[in-house]
């Protein structure tokens, strides 16, 4: 087993790595190549929240920009973003060169795993060959392969790193024994062990594709139950009084995983000529939830007799609640779509430091506190952050902040995911939901 391990790519993934293994005993090389990223690391801070301050410095980590310190490992863990480009294509330029850099401190004996999402093939035909041509050396005679895709929920505080059964991989029965070997150190919940990594590769893709379908059609019976007159919410309590109703609810489909890997499965789709009816069926759909909550909005406002310039509050600019990460955030693209019907947008997130690079909205995020007693015409809770809780005056309730940024008549005050007791809302006021 491994006694000195490198981590490549120190984010959401990568970060709880480094630091189970290094609870574990492990001397843990942590490589990324933000310079940024490393000095905020060894001052023990962690932009993300993903790992508290006292267990980041109690860690025996060394934080490294410099990839000669990866020479002193034998086994190598890439957990590097794999997006897609602007054209939504898979984009392995992270991996391809995480690979590269890992070629040039790769020696005979180690073991490379892969936990990056990629599409069956990926691992083997894309990623091995990069390290082979860098390194000098020979896949399955030098160096193993293994893959074990990341399953890291951001914001989740049950379904961690150790409680979450770790999917498992590799080349040559030698990698897998030792793959195995690893991970029994750190996960609790235990392994599943895959019989090939393209089945690994396939399996991580369908866990989100699922999501985001099953998603979409929340999403799409929402729009239509919108023009029936019917309350999703209470249809959708209605049907999970049945035993085998699956649980799922509208809402902003963002992020970087599950609007994400449905692209990088129907890839592989067409790379062997087949196409798929149902992969990104539901991306259309999703992609479309921010232009139509604005829209219903504005005609809401519009009978109330309320006409621009709308004062709009959002609340929430993150791609998930209790996360810092604006990554394809569906919050922002609201805002932006209630601009463009020419609304004046106040954004407003605690977890986001103002100034913070919002690559989908122009748009400037304000302090809670300059909300209050602004008489807002639509407020929106986007986002539902714990800290939205804790601000209001009530801890178990919404209803008093909302209150305290709202107009006393004729607001909308719009509730994406149900967090506001219905039989709580005010006279004069309309409360809309998705």
């Amino acid at each position: 087993m491994a006694q000195c391990l490198s981590v490549i790519g120190l984010g959401y993934v990568g970060l709880p790595l480094a630091c189970a293994f290094a609870q574990a005993g492990f001397e843990v090389i942590a490589y990324d190549k933000s310079i940024s990223r490393i000095k905020q690391l060894r001052q023990g801070i962690d932009k993300n929240t993903s790992i508290p301050l006292e267990d980041l410095k109690e860690q025996a980590i060394t934080f490294t920009n410099d990839h000669q310190n990866l020479i002193k490992a034998n086994c190598h863990i890439i957990a590097v973003p794999t997006p897609i480009t602007p054209s939504r294509r898979p984009d392995l330029s992270m991996l391809l060169a995480a690979c590269k850099t890992l070629g040039q401190s790769l020696s005979k004996g180690d073991m490379v795993v892969i936990e990056s999402t990629v599409y069956p093939g990926v691992c083997e035909d894309i990623a091995a060959p990069e390290i082979e041509k860098v390194s000098g050396l020979k896949l399955d005679r030098d160096f193993e392969l293994a893959y074990s895709p990341e399953r890291i929920n951001p914001g989740d505080d049950e379904h961690n790193l150790a409680s979450t059964i770790k999917i498992v991989s590799a080349r040559t029965p030698l990698a897998l024994e030792r793959v195995k070997n690893l991970y029994k150190t750190i996960i609790k919940a235990g392994l599943h062990v895959a019989p090939s990594i393209q089945v690994a590769e396939a399996a991580k893709t369908i866990e989100n594709t699922q999501r985001d379908l099953n998603i979409a059609l929340m999403n799409e019976l929402a729009m239509l139950f919108h023009q029936l007159g019917l309350d999703s919410g209470d249809v959708l309590a209605a049907a999970r009084s049945k035993w085998n109703f699956l649980p799922f609810t509208p809402g902003l489909v963002g992020g970087h995983c599950i609007g994400v890997d449905p692209y990088y499965l129907s890839e592989k789709a067409h790379e062997v000529g087949f196409e798929p009816q149902l992969t990104l069926a539901g991306r259309q759909t999703n992609e479309a939830i921010p232009g139509f909550i604005a829209e219903q909005l504005m005609q809401h406002l519009s009978k109330q007799g309320v006409h621009n310039p709308i004062n709009a509050v959002i609340l929430g600019a993150t791609y998930k609640a209790n996360v810092p990460d604006i990554r394809n955030s569906k919050a922002l693209e609201l805002a932006t779509a209630l601009e463009k019907y020419g609304a004046i947008v106040q954004l407003v997130d605690p977890l986001i430091a103002n100034g913070t690079e919002q690559s989908h909205s122009p748009l400037k995020l304000t302090d809670l506190e300059e909300c209050y007693n602004n008489h807002a015409d639509l407020v929106i809770l986007a986002v539902p952050h714990k800290a939205f809780y804790a601000a209001s005056p009530s801890p178990h309730s919404l209803w008093p902040l909302v209150q305290k940024i709202c107009r006393p008549q004729n607001a909308i005050i719009a509730d994406i995911y149900h967090c506001l007791e219905r039989n709580r809302a005010p006279k004069g006021q309309v409360l809309w939901r998705l």
